[in-house]
């Protein structure tokens, strides 16, 4: 390859475009070679037929510039972050925490692995190895496998392996680790004030298991670590410390190091940007995951390129660089075969989805006993449910209306769902209490009401109420700590269907709750080993 040429390789693109290659992706592989693709959601993908012709439609135009194998990468997380929806509705990492199981982690890996081969895509961005052990992260929460390092390294472990066993490349992330952080990368730069020591004992021991699984690449957190690179430390992403000593020579890690997007505020935008691309490839980044912005496509191509022209990027490291992507390709194209789309949300996948979602259902209390429910057919359960949003660019959680109160139903017809807010309004809680207030059993379902007070203040003045309360937890465990006098309190970690059906199958006592909680909640409950 020329000069051009191996720049080209060090940069991922994103852009919008769902039917056909847009004019602006089109010029850009002709001006830049790039090393492949990121589709998201919202920008490439509606049905599993149109992204396997939209994968098609880039190998092709590769094949036509006569440029390499592209790597085309996607988030296909499972639970909280489906790049993919029509995808097997996998619960997600804290529900296969609380399964404690890593055959199930392996299933759940190949079933994420088989589906993203037969859609065409060869790199997978998961799974998360971040240890949640911080009740106030935004940003992780229920896409990490729990807060104890060795269950969550052996579970990133196993995931790996299912993923890698389809021929498509995973990626451990967020490296050193974003579990203990009460900010969000997306928004600007937060630190994990830790010693190195900690670092060693608490964030490190999952990434070390997730190599000796042999990960094909890691993500960079774009987070920094004071006590590796003092008071002012930039994002691991720009650090040298971190990925050349920390990963490579620290942790012996000889794999592909990409970014996290580089378009997040923690790293600096518009032209700044080009100070932070050459940096993080100085710093060790092998692949920047840039976002659909021409004009940053552009800055980032001619920072490199200029950086290696006057030699601050050093062509050693561009051609060490070059030579791990050429390796993860080389892997791709001899292990990637692109199964039958019929594969997708196939019945042995979804008997993978089901059983990690009743395994993982989660019974922390019920003191008076209100479990399981046993009502007479003329009763009637009010089942009441905050609408899904994002809560953080790393979610898809806006796209799922959770069938709580339908699954529910299949076992008590008398059952009547009630929507509420996010953040309710008082006005909306003194309504939606009176409209309860004539049913026989209230299920509540929560949504981070841990961190959202209005949520929590609306629980609270139902549990006042004269009559019987199941809270249900239907992603983070945490909540139990805003309103401790609940006495019956069950976790899904999941809105996704197949951890209704399991709730619902559960609650009236047709299924055994076995889920172990796998986060400590504060104050109240510790962790079941």
């Amino acid at each position: 390859m020329n000069l051009e040429h191996l720049i080209g390789q060090k940069l991922l693109f994103a852009f919008r475009g769902k039917e056909h290659l847009s004019p602006e992706i089109i010029q850009a592989f002709k001006s830049y070679h790039p090393s492949g693709v990121t589709l998201f959601r919202p920008f490439n993908m509606d049905a599993p037929m149109q992204i396997k012709s939209l994968t098609q439609s880039l190998q092709n135009l590769a094949q036509e510039l006569g440029l390499p194998l592209l790597l085309i990468a996607t988030d296909q997380e499972g639970g909280q972050l489906m790049a993919f929806g029509d995808g097997t509705p996998l619960p997600g990492n804290m529900a296969l925490g609380a399964t404690c199981s890593p055959e199930l982690a392996r299933k759940a890996g190949e079933v994420l692995g088989r589906e993203m081969a037969a859609l065409g895509i060869n790199v997978d961005y998961a799974p998360s190895a971040d240890v949640n052990i911080n009740p106030n992260n935004p940003v992780v929460g229920v896409r990490s496998f729990g807060e104890d390092p060795i269950l969550v390294g052996e579970l990133s472990a196993a995931m790996i392996a299912g993923i890698q066993s389809q021929g498509v490349a995973a990626t451990v992330k967020h490296f050193p680790g974003h579990g203990d952080t009460a900010s969000d990368s997306h928004h600007g730069l937060g630190t994990v004030p830790h010693s190195r020591e900690r670092l060693h004992a608490v964030e490190l021991p999952p990434f070390r298991s997730a190599f000796q699984a042999d990960a094909k690449l890691v993500m960079t957190a774009h987070l920094g670590i004071p006590s590796i690179d003092g008071e002012d430390a930039p994002p691991a992403t720009l650090s040298p410390n971190i990925i050349k000593g920390l990963l490579r020579q620290d942790l012996g890690y000889d794999g592909v190091v990409i970014t996290d997007a580089m378009d997040m505020h923690a790293i600096r935008q518009g032209e700044l940007l080009r100070e932070d691309v050459l940096r993080a490839a100085q710093a060790g980044a092998d692949i920047l995951l840039m976002t659909s912005d021409p004009l940053d496509q552009a800055r980032a191509y001619e920072a490199l390129l200029q950086g290696a022209q006057n030699g601050k990027l050093s062509n050693a490291d561009l051609q060490v660089s070059v030579e791990r992507i050429t390796r993860l390709k080389k892997w791709l194209a001899e292990n990637f075969t692109s199964p039958d789309m019929s594969v997708i949300q196939s019945e042995e996948h979804m008997q993978v989805a089901n059983e990690i979602a009743e395994k993982s259902i989660t019974l922390v209390r019920d003191e008076k006993k209100y479990l399981p429910i046993k009502l007479e057919a003329d009763k009637r359960i009010a089942v009441i449910l905050p609408v899904p949003q994002d809560l953080t660019p790393a979610d898809t959680s806006s796209y799922i209306q959770p069938k709580l109160a339908e699954s529910i139903r299949t076992y008590h017809t008398q059952t009547d769902e009630f929507k509420i807010s996010l953040a309710p309004s008082e006005q909306e809680t003194m309504e939606l209490l009176e409209k309860v207030r004539g049913y026989d059993l209230v299920v509540m379902g929560t949504i981070n009401a841990y961190a959202e007070e209005k949520q929590a203040e609306f629980v609270r003045q139902l549990l006042q109420m004269d009559k019987p309360v199941i809270i249900i937890a239907l992603r983070l465990p945490y909540d139990l700590a805003a309103f401790p006098q609940a006495s019956t309190f069950v976790c899904t970690y999941s809105i996704l269907e197949p951890s209704m059906r399991a709730v619902a199958k559960a609650i009236f006592g047709f299924g055994e709750m076995t889920g172990r909680l796998p986060v400590s909640i504060p104050g109240l409950v510790e962790a079941r080993s």
